[in-house]
């Protein structure tokens, strides 16, 4: 494979980056500010006082949740930020306030906190007499998977980093994070994803506000100084080996339709009677509803802050038109360091495709792996080894969890020859894994702000931001 640096004298290449640049609960809060990666350094009975607030926890947990989905706007100005010219000119009377750590840490524990088990896929026709073995993971968490694959993480960045939260392989203490005594339960949610994060650098992203790397109405707002830039992604590489999994557990025959073939030796798997010849799937469709999981999952762990923004009364949007290379560091030889990913280019790509953060957070694919059989057997032991979602454990959703844990097959020795087989294939075609997109999925952006309501009553109707956004200095901040 071609590991040569991704070339600016290349027409092509340089023109797609550019244009897919430009197209493409509650706590009460001191006025400090610092990452929720800076939280260890809090004292317990610190984080507890804070935690056990209950006046805009009791706010937080009584908005109604109509109120969020009618009441979500994309509401961009905020405090510091400047509107240099037009009939909407105007320059903030504030100066830029940042997030305080426990407002990040609600926001966070929203997008991709541990909810409790999930209840997983309880069926497939493969196997009448066992649960189905189609779920990668038993840990629910406040956004839904496709199969219970359950492969994205969060990236966030304010005015003290850079950080990444995974909370995916995470084990829940019981069926609901949630009981009654909800400041408790808040606690624990907010130290697991705390406990989980992961600070990658000690300054704010650097994302040049200028096209490729930036669309340009989104050149004064996005990133700014004060404000917090969540980035949810995904592997599209446990995303595709899963939904492999579960076609070949069905019998399913993938083939490449540009061929018109199947998608690798799978004769003696059909031979064998482990895959069905009548059974078909174009890869090209496999591949599809992999990326479309991927972008679910991940709009709703953004869907999921926006609301809670509402619900806050912080300001912010759901957006896109960031540069996705620009923010993982594809540009970084060219002083733009962006998320400090590692990425695999080749001179037939028009971009180069990123594998993911080594030791923290690396897809199921070379270099990561020598091959695709090697990435297939850790894929196989996530699953099936000693702390995998079915080790034999009693723990679970379930009232007996062991004995169904323990009645779901491992996948045969065959199995992992086909899976590695079709899995090859995609990677000695394309050059990576999956073939079709990249690998690590990175569609939207959401950013949260403090809202400066005093733009919006100069230019906007009455009701242009909801009560919690008049009341949020006060309830959040102590401030008349």
């Amino acid at each position: 494979m071609n590991q040569k640096p991704f070339s600016k004298k290349n027409n092509t290449r340089r023109d797609f980056l550019k244009f897919t640049g430009a197209a493409s609960l509650s706590f009460l809060i001191s006025g400090q500010s610092f990452s929720i990666q800076n939280a260890t350094n809090m004292d317990n009975q610190t984080m507890k006082h804070r935690l056990n607030d209950k006046s805009p926890l009791e706010k937080l947990s009584k908005f109604p949740l109509m109120q969020a989905i009618f009441g979500r706007r994309a509401r961009r100005f905020g405090y510091g930020m400047e509107i240099p010219s037009g009939p909407l000119a105007y320059k903030s009377k504030h100066k830029a306030l940042q997030l305080s750590e426990l407002e990040q840490a609600l926001l966070i524990a929203a997008g991709t906190g541990v909810t409790g088990w999930n209840f997983g896929v309880p069926y497939g026709p493969d196997r009448p007499g066992e649960h189905a073995h189609y779920t990668h993971r038993f840990t629910g968490r406040t956004f839904p998977t496709a199969g219970g694959f359950g492969t994205p993480a969060l990236l966030y960045t304010d005015d003290n980093g850079t950080y990444i939260t995974n909370t995916r392989d995470v084990q829940p203490t019981g069926i609901s994070e949630i009981g009654e005594n909800l400041p408790e339960a808040t606690e624990r949610i907010v130290e697991v994803c705390r406990k989980h994060t992961t600070q990658l650098s000690g300054s704010r992203l650097d994302l040049p506000a200028a096209p490729p790397h930036m669309l340009e109405p989104n050149l004064w707002m996005a990133n700014a100084p004060g404000s917090t830039l969540f980035m949810p992604i995904g592997d599209a590489s446990e995303q595709v080996l899963a939904l492999l999994a579960l076609a070949i557990g069905n019998g399913n025959v993938l083939i490449d339709e540009e061929s018109g073939k199947p998608a690798g030796n799978l004769q003696p798997f059909i031979k064998s009677g482990l895959l069905n010849d009548t059974k078909q799937i174009p890869l090209s469709v496999m591949l599809q509803m992999a990326y479309e999981a991927n972008c679910s999952e991940l709009a709703f762990m953004g869907h999921n802050i926006v609301l809670t923004l509402q619900a806050m009364g912080l300001g912010g949007l759901y957006f896109n038109g960031l540069n996705r290379w620009s923010i993982l560091g594809a540009f970084a030889e060219q002083g733009v360091k962006g998320m400090g990913f590692t990425f695999v280019r080749n001179e037939k790509w028009a971009v180069p495709n990123p594998v993911g953060l080594e030791g923290i957070y690396e897809a199921l694919c070379p270099p990561w792996h020598r091959n695709m059989r090697s990435a297939v057997e850790v894929f196989v032991e996530r699953k099936f080894g000693t702390s995998g979602a079915y080790a034999h454990q009693d723990r679970g959703p379930w009232k007996e969890s062991g004995k169904i844990r323990k009645g779901v097959t491992p996948y045969s020795e065959e199995f992992v020859d086909c899976l590695s087989e079709i899995a090859q294939y995609i990677h000695d075609k394309h050059g990576k894994f999956p073939g079709t997109f990249s690998t690590i999925v990175l569609p939207g952006f959401v950013q949260a702000i403090h809202l400066d309501t005093e733009f919006y009553d100069k230019f906007y109707q009455p009701g242009a931001y909801l009560k919690t956004h008049k009341e949020h200095m006060r309830v959040w901040h102590g401030k008349k």
